[in-house]
């Protein structure tokens, strides 16, 4: 019989919960939020730098906060016990992320040294967490090996970057953002590999997608703020609110929906570690993610940029920002199932023939930012609703 929670000690060692049920925690939900924080301030930062420059320095911060929150999702998502020890250290990344949201409209400048201090601090609780984890659990070493020495080198580069200036710290900062990234790629490849919890991993990665699309709502109202109402503003705002919403519809009614099922029937008939080890459907999961969310964040800076400049001459950088964030979703999305599927035919025709559409449907002369906002929206809505035919349809 289970213990009651009230019962447990309030230490308790890590333990691997992947043959237990689990879901996102209410820390885990308060633990987003400083990400959230991070991705308004990167946004609102990019919004203001509408050029190459401000797309890459927005891209670059996207991934490195994008991969720590991976790292933390994927510790949690094995070893969250739940106890005193893991609370704290949770809420002390919280912290530390809470530091980077506060110094990331400045990473690339004045602020760098502050925004590499705070994600250092992260990446050591992720270090402790793992160390403990390594103590107490015997058998899932193999795979711990993996993620202890991939956040000592990344922590490592971090550190080392606050004593250096100039171009050579955000080179450094780029080495370390791709240890992280190969960290779950490499951990896969070993024939010892732990298996992730399938029932627990989509729920976490769906709670931030939905965070991220409440960026572009947000991008939305804020546009129509800054424009002080206007009638064509508050016309391509509520379009831009259909935008974000069909992607919601998108995501949620096929993408997670069908990529989930899959992943957990695969998990039930395979639960075994080789099993795990010889199909990469978990990380093409996982790092389908990235492109989705990115793009979704995209999508809300191209958004406001047009609420607020809703009479501007077409095309603005505004105007492809949102393309480009609309292809990058669809081509997240894709990876997805595909992943999931393990195979191409999963992406076609739905989503892959959508991506040919929207960017033809950008090249096409407007002579309104409402007629293309409102062009998208329909490609988009049509999307979601043949998504949604079918998956229903099994198809």
């Amino acid at each position: 019989m289970a213990t009651d929670v009230g019962e447990q000690p309030l230490v308790r060692p890590p333990r691997l919960r992947t043959g237990q049920e689990a879901t996102a925690s209410r820390l885990e939900l308060f633990f987003d939020l400083a990400y959230v924080l991070v991705i308004m301030e990167l946004a609102e930062t990019f919004l203001g730098d509408l050029t190459w420059n401000g797309f890459a320095t927005f891209a670059a911060l996207f991934v490195a906060i994008w991969l720590s929150w991976v790292g933390f999702t994927l510790y949690a998502n094995r070893f969250d016990t739940d106890d005193v020890v893991f609370r704290v250290a949770k809420l002390a990344a919280t912290l530390s992320i809470a530091g980077c949201a506060a110094s990331a409209a400045a990473a690339d400048g004045d602020l760098s040294a502050p925004f590499a201090a705070s994600f250092l601090a992260g990446h050591l609780v992720l270090l402790f967490l793992y160390a403990r984890a390594w103590r107490h659990i015997p058998d899932a070493r193999p795979t711990i090996d993996v993620y202890l020495l991939t956040t000592a080198v990344s922590s490592a580069l971090w550190a080392v970057s606050l004593i250096v200036d100039g171009p050579t710290r955000y080179w450094l900062w780029a080495a370390a953002v791709a240890v992280d990234a190969a960290a779950p790629i490499v951990a896969t490849w070993r024939d010892d590999f732990l298996p992730l919890h399938m029932e627990h991993l989509p729920e976490r990665f769906g709670l931030l997608v939905i965070l991220v699309l409440g960026e572009a709502v947000g991008g939305a109202a804020r546009g129509v703020y800054y424009a002080g109402w206007a009638p064509t503003a508050i016309a391509v705002g509520v379009v831009g609110f259909v935008v974000a919403a069909t992607l919601w519809w998108t995501y949620f009614d096929t993408t997670a929906a069908s990529s989930a099922a899959k992943l957990q029937e695969r998990d039930d008939q395979d639960p075994t570690p080789q099993g795990a080890a010889a199909d990469e459907r978990h990380d093409l999961f996982v790092y389908g993610h990235l492109p989705l969310a990115l793009g979704t964040a995209m999508v809300g800076v191209g958004i406001e940029d047009l609420v607020i400049h809703p009479d501007a001459v077409l095309p603005t950088p505004g105007s492809w920002t949102l393309v480009v964030g609309l292809l990058l979703f669809l081509a997240g999305s894709a990876l997805i199932l595909g992943g999931a599927r393990r195979s191409l035919r999963a992406v076609w025709p739905w989503p892959t023939v959508a991506i040919p559409i929207l960017a033809a449907a950008a090249a096409v002369p407007q002579s309104s930012e409402l007629l293309l906002v409102g062009g998208l929206a329909a490609v988009c809505l049509v999307l979601a609703v043949q998504g949604t035919i079918s998956r229903r349809a099994g198809t």
